[in-house]
């Protein structure tokens, strides 16, 4: 897990960054961006969420390395983790 903690730290940084630079709710972008991270696929990331940004070679990598950790959970675990994005989703459209 330790080899994947700067990969997350690499990933969240793009991820605020991106956010922030915009102008966009930060909410709408980290929602977006964890969906497509925990269902979607890399090339994904790339042409939603990111697709505005011009992500480097070492991100896009990073980017990779983090989405085979997600998808290399246990199906239980994703599936825990799919079913808390659709509770944050879901209180989100009710207020």
């Amino acid at each position: 897990m330790q080899r994947s903690s700067p990969l997350l730290l690499a990933a969240l940084t793009l991820l605020c960054t991106c956010g922030l630079a915009t102008g966009e709710d930060n909410n709408e972008f980290f929602m977006d961006f964890l969906q497509t991270l925990l269902v979607g696929s890399p090339e994904e990331l790339y042409e939603g969420p990111l697709g505005k940004y011009d992500v480097s070679a070492d991100a896009k990598a990073a980017l990779v390395e983090l989405k085979s950790c997600i998808d290399s959970l246990q199906p239980m675990h994703k599936a825990e983790m799919v079913k808390l994005l659709v509770q944050v989703l879901s209180s989100e459209d009710g207020a």
